[in-house]
């Protein structure tokens, strides 16, 4: 984390934020996140009023920045049926079956370019239908480093599936090389590695990560229960949570190989919560299976077993049923005004505030309600980071 003091008052990073108010974005993977992400942009789009509070989202404004400021300038996918065409085209190609919530997203002009493969699909994926799998392009990739300069993107998201180390750092790694902050949603540690936080705070960028909360998801509504269980003196002995669903993330994860990084994620953020950690047989948290009629529905069981006054045993079960992409989406559109405030600020480095609020796997993990005051405070200018 940078040690750089951000106490700005509000006027003045209203001030000198609003000196570019356009936020260029480049994305690294054009699933259904970012499907919903740039739909969302567009729904979006015309909120009139600064302080209406709205339907769907954290934060209409965050310090000068609307919805509407934010511009994809730059794409990148592995995908014959995605690769040159116009993003607006490219969010409802196959494979993505995430919900359609703004259907007349423009022409934008930007195409998406061929990335990087290395290890971004699973070798079993080419055993499933077309239609339900990725299908990866002849094209030359291109060099993303000097796309991502052409383009003028002051921020890349990186929305690889889940295992892929060696693709989710090749793109930390075009971010640095073409002076861009970095948003990873994903389970690879870049934001949470000392190593990798130190690259991104001696460039002088901010960087958010590791891998996306959603705004009500399985692991934001686990973690609230066993810190609710915690500070109401109630002890946790066992506890579990199983989610499935129907979309690519879902298929790729089949390999259970590719899970490691995504399980030490979803089990860290929920144990943060406790006030005495379990064994590994008494929490179990990750992926059950991948049923393809649910599309982008999630579907989560969640069960936690403890004792209350009198060692007198409680046991919770909860099912939770969202639509998975724009749970995700709801987090980034915050994310990336928030990274843009650290930008205009020239704060490098692991941003600690927003990691914690958006992010499964931040470098500190805090209750969520404390992660949240950090945030405001953030906002304001108020945090040291």
């Amino acid at each position: 984390m940078s040690k750089q003091n951000t106490k700005i008052s509000k006027s003045q990073s209203k001030e000198k934020a609003g000196q570019n108010k356009i936020i260029k974005v480049a994305i690294a993977g054009t699933g259904n996140c970012f499907s919903s992400l740039l739909q969302g942009i567009y729904y979006y789009k015309n909120i009139a009023n600064d302080d209406e509070l709205v339907p769907g989202l954290m934060h209409n404004v965050v310090g000068p920045y609307k919805i509407s400021d934010i511009k994809i300038v730059a794409a990148f996918d592995i995908d014959k049926r995605k690769v040159g065409k116009d993003i607006s085209e490219a969010i409802f190609a196959e494979p993505n079956c995430t919900k359609i919530f703004f259907h007349d997203v423009p022409k934008t002009g930007v195409k998406v370019k061929m990335g990087n493969l290395l290890d971004g699909v699973a070798s079993h994926m080419k055993d499933y239908p077309e239609d339900k799998t990725f299908v990866v392009s002849a094209e030359k990739a291109v060099n993303v480093a000097e796309e991502l300069k052409r383009s003028g993107a002051e921020i890349l998201i990186n929305y690889m599936p889940v295992g892929s180390q060696k693709a989710t750092e090749f793109y930390a790694n075009a971010a640095l090389q073409a002076g861009c902050a970095f948003i990873n949603c994903m389970p690879v540690f870049i934001v949470s590695n000392e190593e990798w936080a130190k690259k991104f705070e001696e460039k002088g960028l901010p960087c958010i990560g590791d891998d996306i909360k959603s705004q009500i998801g399985a692991t934001i509504v686990h973690r609230t229960l066993s810190h609710l269980f915690s500070q109401r003196g109630v002890t946790i002995d066992r506890s579990y949570q199983l989610n499935f669903g129907g979309n690519t993330d879902f298929l790729n994860m089949l390999s259970r190989e590719r899970l490691k990084s995504k399980k030490i994620s979803k089990t860290e953020s929920v144990e943060s919560q406790l006030s005495k950690r379990l064994s590994y047989d008494n929490l179990h948290i990750g992926p059950s299976d991948w049923i393809p009629f649910l599309k982008d529905n999630k579907i989560c069981f969640i069960r936690i077993e403890g004792r209350k006054f009198g060692n007198v045993p409680v046991e919770l079960e909860l099912r939770l049923s969202v639509e998975d992409s724009p749970n995700s989406a709801g987090c980034v559109i915050d994310a990336i005004r928030m990274i843009k405030l650290a930008l205009d600020r020239k704060t490098g480095g692991a941003l600690l505030s927003p990691s914690s609020y958006f992010m499964k796997h931040p470098p500190q993990q805090f209750t969520d309600e404390k992660s949240r005051e950090m945030v405001e405070e953030f906002i304001l200018g108020k945090r040291e980071l």
